[in-house]
């Protein structure tokens, strides 16, 4: 697999489609610190990380009604080409009804987090 971050995003993105309740990923600490982020932003309900037989992540998804909470998610930075922001440079997903995922010196973020801290970094997704 060439972009285990994309994987996981496409994982979620098609399971909020099909209303599946939860979600099994490979864990990474990076995936981890996004899967938090996607919590804390209210687009999942919970994320725990299970060690046996394999450690893997398992989101439970959010849903209103019979649509999904998360609309969309998008990869930004992929390994073919990686984007770069700077601060002033992060922007603001659908108006700021959406979110930017950073991954900064001092952590994956959200883009509002990044500006205040004014922090660049690599851009890796949008969800909205």
């Amino acid at each position: 697999m060439t972009d285990p971050i994309s994987d996981m995003l496409t994982r979620i993105r098609n399971a909020s489609q099909a209303l599946l309740a939860d979600v099994e990923v490979s864990h990474s600490r990076m995936k981890e610190s996004i899967a938090n982020i996607l919590k804390k932003e209210g687009y999942i309900s919970d994320c725990t990380v299970a060690s046996k037989p394999v450690k893997k992540l398992k989101l439970k998804l959010k849903f209103q009604g019979r649509k999904g909470v998360i609309v969309g998610m998008k990869r930004v930075s992929k390994p073919g080409l990686r984007r770069y922001v700077r601060a002033v440079e992060i922007p603001r997903v659908l108006g700021g009804m959406g979110t930017a995922i950073v991954s900064t010196p001092r952590g994956v973020m959200t883009g509002v987090e990044a500006r205040k801290q004014n922090l660049g970094g690599e851009l890796i997704c949008y969800v909205w």
